[in-house]
């Protein structure tokens, strides 16, 4: 089991332990690397050991965990906040939270925070790793692609996906498992991006990869069947170069 590297900050010595004994008892994977009871501390303590999670008090004496926050704004460390207080929830949430745990802390919703923290991590991890052979050999042909959506980081290997649908200024990519992942950015970038792969722009608002074309329908226009029996419209310019492109292909 790979562990997560953690630190806790909360001004009462009680709330530590019992966090530390729910984190023993439930969350096995944590590691915790240390306890601090102040900003001050906490601070310090983060810049010695670089914690992957950091589970964090909203009340520290007269400070709170925000000031903490605003006073490492580079913070890496994904954040659970822990609190006896409802009502900071939102402004937890802008600060990126992975998220709020209200105390006494359910178990349930500890391994649920954990596991998503655990997530977010290793995409993290996998994206530092991507960039890190990127830069080394950047004349190599990129395998994955990093995918950014509200909730979280994708990490997609290229070929998996099926074909790419524009709606307005967003893209929303069709993977061969059936996932859905929909982004803020247009389609241009990504029929750029993959056009060393397999990947053809059919359609103003489609990008298919060929290795998942089933067929060419020429009626009704001009149309791609999909090996998942999806159709994609083809436009009347593309429609040669459609053609040619599935006459030619080797996949």
């Amino acid at each position: 089991m790979k562990k997560i590297s953690a630190v806790l900050i909360d001004d009462l010595q009680d709330a530590l332990d019992l966090l530390k004994s729910d984190l023993k008892a439930h969350c096995p994977e944590v590691e915790i690397l240390g306890e601090a009871k102040s900003v001050i501390e906490g601070a310090k303590l983060i810049r010695n050991t670089k914690p992957d999670l950091l589970f964090l008090d909203i009340r520290l004496g007269e400070n709170t965990g925000f000031d903490l926050l605003e006073i490492l704004p580079d913070l890496s460390s994904r954040v659970i906040f822990v609190t006896a207080y409802d009502e900071y929830a939102l402004k937890a949430f802008r600060f990126s939270a992975v998220d709020y745990l209200l105390k006494p802390i359910d178990p349930e919703l500890l391994t649920k925070a954990v596991s998503k923290a655990k997530s977010q991590i290793t995409q993290s991890q996998e994206t530092l790793e991507l960039l890190k052979t990127q830069i080394k050999n950047p004349e190599a042909l990129a395998s994955k692609v990093s995918l950014p959506t509200m909730e979280r980081l994708h990490i997609v290997d290229i070929e998996s996906i099926t074909r790419c649908q524009s709606f307005d200024n967003n893209t929303q990519f069709f993977l061969e498992s059936g996932e859905k992942i929909f982004v803020t950015r247009t389609l241009k970038k990504f029929d750029e991006l993959f056009s060393e792969h397999s990947f053809m722009r059919v359609h103003q608002s489609h990008l298919v990869n060929l290795k998942y074309v089933r067929a060419f329908e020429k009626r009704d226009g001009g149309y791609l069947v999909m090996k998942n029996g999806e159709n994609v419209p083809v436009s009347v310019r593309k429609k040669p170069e459609v053609v040619k492109a599935l006459e030619n292909y080797r996949g």
